[in-house]
């Protein structure tokens, strides 16, 4: 995937910018695995997220689908749930 970036309508690499690492917040957030394809209106609109991707609600009530590897590379996964086939038991 190639990145375009444009500021103050001038075409930029992003890879020359002085980017500083960062770590998210430990925070909670609502979420549920949907094994179907799905529609979900969201700040920025309506977003689709595909079958086993997880619906989540944010720090502000914000609905959004995410990705099912992003998710686990995101968020702990409680433990003692079991994965079955990508299914939770």
């Amino acid at each position: 995937m190639e990145r375009k970036l444009e500021i103050d309508g001038k075409p930029r690499n992003p890879y020359n910018l002085p980017f500083k690492k960062f770590r998210k917040k430990p925070i909670e957030i609502r979420a549920v695995r949907i094994f179907a394809s799905f529609k979900v209106q969201t700040k920025e609109g309506i977003m689709e997220g595909k079958s086993g991707d997880w619906l989540i609600i944010g720090v502000e009530g914000e609905m959004y689908p995410c990705d099912h590897n992003i998710f686990l590379k995101s968020y702990d996964v409680p433990k003692g749930m079991k994965w079955i086939m990508g299914k939770p038991q």
